[in-house]
């Protein structure tokens, strides 16, 4: 069942999103060449400390994983996709590095997600987190009332496949609350004019993922989290956690400029 937010619930909400913001500008800016994706972990850490939020990622353990999520940030790093686990790994010039953070306050969690280079960029990655950042700002264009998830789907996919980007099969967005993840699902993939309608009230994590390759295989890491590219092509991520209003949608973790 989708539930439907209130005004109010949406402020809660975006709240919430803006300690992931704050979290996620943190990292950004501390990663820098030497700096250890624990140290990022923990400055993630820090933000929610300061802002009375927990962590939905920490001791998070859905069906698939054969241990609990042990920090509040995914890393993931060049040829990981999603769910990277920050160890003691340092970052070296040229890496891409993907940043997944969540924030829950007062009962309502926030997630978002951000791709960037660490020292000096290679052209190739700058195409694919400008297109990946293009291809959330297409879903999130299509989170509007009227229409439906399918449209979403095909607006993200559409940017990712125009640019001759892989989509990794069966991960993408969801619903968001109370709970990191609610329905209903929102594929990066799909037929406009299909799925469930957007109805006024819903939230949703919109989050595309891109395989530089072009093709769309992965495999699960040794440490049952991680999700790498079969062919150890670079992978990016991004997601916001979006409201859909009667006004059109409102980014919920919208964060500075960095």
């Amino acid at each position: 069942m989708v539930e439907l937010k209130t005004d109010t619930s949406i402020d809660a909400m975006h709240a919430a999103g803006q300690v992931v913001g704050r979290a996620l500008t943190a990292v950004r800016r501390a990663a820098r060449v030497g700096v250890s994706l624990l140290e990022l972990d923990e400055v993630a850490r820090e933000v929610l400390r300061e802002a009375g939020a927990t962590s939905p990622f920490l001791g998070y353990r859905p069906s698939f994983a054969a241990t609990p999520f042990p920090a509040v940030i995914c890393a993931s790093v060049n040829d990981a996709i999603v769910h990277g686990i920050p160890t003691g790994y340092r970052l070296r010039d040229g890496d891409l590095l993907s940043v997944d953070c969540g924030a829950e306050l007062d009962g309502w969690v926030g997630d978002s997600a951000t791709s960037f280079v660490v020292g000096r960029p290679r052209p190739a990655d700058l195409r694919l987190v400008e297109t990946a950042e293009r291809a959330l700002a297409a879903g999130i264009a299509a989170a509007v009332v009227g229409n439906r998830i399918g449209d979403i789907a095909h607006a993200v996919g559409q940017v990712c496949r125009g640019a001759g980007y892989g989509i990794p099969a069966g991960f993408g967005g969801h619903g968001i609350g109370r709970r990191m993840h609610e329905a209903p699902d929102v594929p990066n993939e799909g037929r406009p004019g299909r799925g469930l309608p957007l109805r006024a009230g819903m939230a949703l994590a919109i989050e595309p993922m891109l395989i530089a390759s072009g093709k769309d295989g992965y495999y699960e890491a040794e440490d049952g989290w991680t999700l790498r590219t079969t062919d150890t092509s670079r992978a990016a991520h991004t997601e916001h956690t979006v409201a859909i209003t009667p006004q059109g949608p409102r980014v919920l973790t919208a964060r500075e400029t960095v």
